[in-house]
């Protein structure tokens, strides 16, 4: 007894102090989201004071600025180029990542550490030293300025990084599941559609939210490829950054309304996010 009390004790004093870290850890990441609503809120003359004013009046002029209500652009084309590009290609990217991951993980090919390798190897170029052969071959095809465009290079930039994902998703299914189906005469898009998917949903859920996120706050390639057409959000918020001076209200505004759809996202699926992504780390 006088062995065991003292060890509870500091296993209870152990889990108190990471429970108060990763509470710290959280204000901490909370804090500058808290600061950009904050400063939304502000005129722009209280909003540029340094130090800040926390006790200045509150307003919603740099909402209705960023709605076009001052007789500016209007960011609904945007906010509806940076959705068509960011669910299309998160769409094609799980239809193609899916199957590849069975192929890697559990109806395996020769060699598939050479293919995974060879996928992760395709993101060890920078994004810029690519930029220009994207950008003619989009010139002389006639595509610039197309979200279409978009949608491809988000599916392939987001690919391997699906494909390593749901593979290690995939391997932890145990065989015998599989096996099963096939006894019972399932086809492989039944084994795919009704048995292997339902099973690793977390980790579709997780893969899926990481290639959103990636897609709407891609921001080199839109800023390069897109013109008026296919501008995104991101590219639309470059825009409030302008010679005439930094409206802050205004771009946090800004900042904030296009970064809801990923918070909301994020917040909708945190349960399946948090499963998909401890999905492999105890065998």
């Amino acid at each position: 007894m006088s062995t065991t009390a003292p060890r509870a004790h500091r296993v209870r004093g152990k889990g108190a102090g990471l429970g108060l870290l990763a509470w710290l850890l959280g204000i901490a990441f909370f804090l500058p989201i808290a600061w950009m609503a904050l400063t939304s809120l502000h005129s722009e003359t209280d909003a540029a004071t340094n130090p800040p004013s926390f006790a200045a009046s509150l307003t919603l002029d740099g909402y209705r600025e960023f709605f076009g209500a001052g007789g500016g652009a209007s960011p609904w084309p945007a906010l509806i180029n940076s959705t068509v590009a960011s669910l299309a290609s998160t769409l094609l990217v799980l239809l193609l990542a899916f199957p590849a991951a069975y192929a890697l993980s559990i109806n395996r090919v020769r060699k598939w550490t050479d293919v995974l390798f060879f996928f992760l190897s395709t993101k060890m170029l920078p994004a810029v030293a690519g930029l220009l052969p994207i950008y003619l071959f989009a010139k002389n095809a006639g595509m610039l300025d197309n979200i279409w465009l978009l949608v491809i290079l988000y599916t392939s930039m987001n690919l391997p990084i699906a494909v390593w994902m749901m593979q290690s998703f995939l391997a932890e299914i145990p065989v015998a599941v599989i096996e099963a189906a096939k006894v019972d005469g399932a086809r492989l898009p039944t084994i795919l559609g009704r048995v292997v998917a339902p099973i690793s949903l977390p980790g579709i859920a997780a893969t899926a939210l990481i290639c959103f996120i990636f897609s709407w706050n891609e921001l080199l390639f839109a800023r390069v490829l897109t013109g008026v057409v296919a501008e995104t959000a991101p590219v639309f918020l470059t825009g409030f950054i302008t010679s005439q001076g930094l409206f802050l209200a205004k771009v946090c505004a800004a900042s904030l309304v296009i970064s809801l759809p990923v918070l909301a996202a994020g917040f909708a699926a945190q349960d399946k996010l948090v499963q998909g992504l401890s999905l492999g780390a105890v065998k």
